[in-house]
């Protein structure tokens, strides 16, 4: 293995991991040595892609000599990443090649962007967003640590995402709009205006349906 390449572990054993895994494939400077599964731990009795399945609570060893990159499209991934950070890991970024970032924009640590994503001009992604593919984001937005926005999701200029917000597929976010954290937006909405921290919200135009995320 070169002294160039970064040798990685994915968080995550489940579905999103192994479309995770491809992506790594596909980029220069990497190589997949395993995953960490904090979920279930019947995960850890097998290998996935080939390669070992660790339970969180036995990698802090690991830390000195691999990076993470996060495979979680819950939110509530908070959690399982901040004991990582505990046990003294770092975290890369991943940007799949189809994608385009502005060369103003910037991405945090452990963002993943996967295939067909454009990030326009002075945005900024936070640590530990995804952003999943086909999504589209507008210029001077900004997206907050711990988001997932889902495949389709359209962003468009100068809207603020806050942190741990969820934006289902196909949702969006017309110009100007500011979502609190813990906004949760279903599938296909159309958000038209601000709305606070927290609660679901739906529909075209979208409205509050629930109080809790």
């Amino acid at each position: 293995m070169s002294s160039d390449t970064t040798q990685l572990l994915i968080l995550g054993a489940g579905r999103l991991a192994a479309d995770v895994a491809d992506m790594v494939s596909e980029r220069p400077g990497f190589a997949l040595v395993g995953f960490i599964e904090g979920i279930d731990k019947q995960r850890c009795r097998s290998d996935l892609r080939g390669l070992p399945v660790h339970w969180v609570d036995d990698v802090a060893r690991l830390a000195e000599t691999n990076k993470v990159i996060t495979a979680i499209g819950d939110p509530r991934r908070q959690a399982t990443i901040r004991q990582l950070i505990e046990f003294g890991f770092e975290f890369a970024a991943l940007v799949h090649r189809t994608s385009h970032i502005a060369p103003s924009a910037t991405l945090g640590t452990d963002a993943v962007v996967a295939p067909g994503v454009t990030v326009a001009a002075e945005t900024r992604i936070g640590s530990h967003v995804y952003v999943n593919r086909g999504a589209l984001i507008g210029h001077h937005c900004e997206v907050g640590e711990y988001c997932t926005v889902g495949p389709g999701v359209n962003i468009a200029s100068g809207c603020t995402i806050g942190r741990s917000a969820y934006l289902g597929i196909g949702a969006t976010i017309v110009d100007g709009t500011t979502l609190g954290e813990g906004t949760f937006v279903t599938a296909g909405s159309v958000v038209t205006k601000s709305f606070p921290d927290g609660g679901r919200i739906a529909g075209a135009p979208a409205r509050r349906i629930s109080s809790a995320g």
